[in-house]
């Protein structure tokens, strides 16, 4: 433990913790004693692991867990699953379960921080086919508000192991979490790059439609001088000649670039190809029921300078029920409409201001939102819209009984109710 008064990055460079204490920890009791700390002295708790998602910095005050020293993880190739500590990457899960021919439901960048990514639902490359990262929770082992060490699984504690999948981790401090890992060694995957035309987005939404589940795909568009391109994202689970053939009426548009080809999954950050290094931005998005082709030329046309713009193709299994409920929201949407600006602190409101303007004309197919995809000073209405009106009942109640001071509000605030 140590006093702290300066800031604590993460990945996220656009806002830092500036807690009283920093307490770095390496194992559980670490992190027992660094929440009665706080509960003694009356203070707030954070947790960093990498900083990626950090919407509500402490100020002044608090004491932040860094979980960094916390990076284990054990794969039981036997089960098909993996124990992660809190701190882990989803690099180090790769990694770790890759020898064995195995795959966790990682994110766009393996970069991330596992738990994290996992408390909010989890939407990755190989989501169509295999759903959430937190629909395959087994257990997960956290640090209550009381400074107890629980083991929390579907059979001990049903409604704590229902929110913390997809809840959005501000009911304790996770020490380390049991996931299943699923039998994928390749992918058919990368990016078909192009030139935007109006046609384009359009036949991308087209083509969706109807796609088998083991094709996952996306599209971002970015705005350079004079023009914009849009890049395809592809991660596909059959075999290359499959994927190839379900590629060609993207292809007959005329890719600018094509690096679709067969991949170890351990590379599959190349299919969104994200930054890898720390830096500033903001971010937003909309859950779409649907797409209104109509509405997709102006959607490119008004993507600005230093903006990106993204689509998601939803559905598939991301659409049916975890086999032990969850509290991820929802599972209805057919597209997320994402946006996201680098930015400094200066030009905040102005790319605020951009993201609600990209958003506004789409805000009447929208169902909600999505927590992982929130960057930004994350208001409580916000986190709301991501939930069913009754599961947000149920969330705030289980806060209102399991953190009453709410001890943990400097991840997604959900307040006790």
């Amino acid at each position: 433990m140590i006093e702290n008064n300066h800031e604590v990055p993460g990945y996220q460079l656009l806002a830092a913790h500036r807690p009283a204490v920093v307490v770095d920890a390496s194992t559980s009791e670490d992190i027992r004693d660094a929440v009665r700390l706080a509960v003694a002295k009356g203070e707030p708790v954070a947790v960093q692991a990498t900083g990626h998602g950090l919407t509500r910095p402490l100020d002044g005050a608090g004491v932040l867990i860094t979980t960094g020293g916390m990076a284990a993880v054990e794969v039981n190739a036997a089960a098909g699953t993996a124990w992660v500590e809190a701190g882990a990457r989803w690099r180090d899960v790769i990694d770790a379960a890759a020898p064995y021919g195995l795959a966790p439901l990682s994110g766009s960048l393996p970069g991330v921080g596992a738990v994290s990514y996992t408390l909010g639902g989890g939407v990755g490359v190989l989501a169509r086919r295999y759903g959430f990262a937190a629909d395959h929770v087994r257990r997960i082992d956290l640090v209550t508000a009381d400074g107890e060490l629980r083991e929390v699984t579907a059979e001990s504690d049903p409604d704590l192991f229902w929110a913390l999948r997809g809840g959005g981790g501000n009911f304790g401090v996770v020490t380390g979490m049991e996931i299943e890992l699923v039998p994928v060694a390749r992918l058919h995957g990368g990016t078909l790059t192009f030139d935007v035309r109006p046609e384009l987005l359009e036949t991308w939404y087209r083509w969706t439609a109807g796609l088998p589940e083991e094709m996952t795909s996306a599209v971002a568009v970015l705005a350079f001088p004079g023009h914009h391109v849009a890049k395809v994202q592809i991660a596909h689970l059959g075999s290359g000649k499959d994927g190839d053939e379900l590629l060609e009426p993207l292809r007959a548009l005329g890719p600018l670039a094509d690096e679709v080809r067969e991949i170890p999954f351990a590379r599959s950050e190349v299919v969104f190809g994200e930054p890898d290094q720390p830096h500033a931005y903001r971010g937003d998005n909309l859950l779409l029921a649907d797409v209104e082709p109509a509405k997709l030329p102006a959607l490119a046309d008004r993507t600005a300078a230093m903006c990106v713009v993204g689509l998601r193709h939803l559905g598939g299994a991301l659409s049916r029920p975890a086999g032990i409920p969850n509290a991820v929201g929802h599972r209805d949407a057919g597209y997320l409409l994402g946006v996201l600006s680098p930015t400094s602190p200066e030009e905040v409101p102005a790319v605020r201001a951009r993201h609600d303007a990209l958003l506004e004309p789409w805000s009447a197919q929208a169902v909600g939102r999505s927590l992982n995809f929130l960057f930004d000073d994350v208001d409580p209405g916000k986190v709301e819209s991501a939930f069913a009106p009754a599961d947000y009942r149920k969330l705030a109640a289980l806060k209102a009984e399991l953190d009453p001071d709410a001890l943990f509000r400097a991840n997604f605030p959900i307040p006790p109710g």
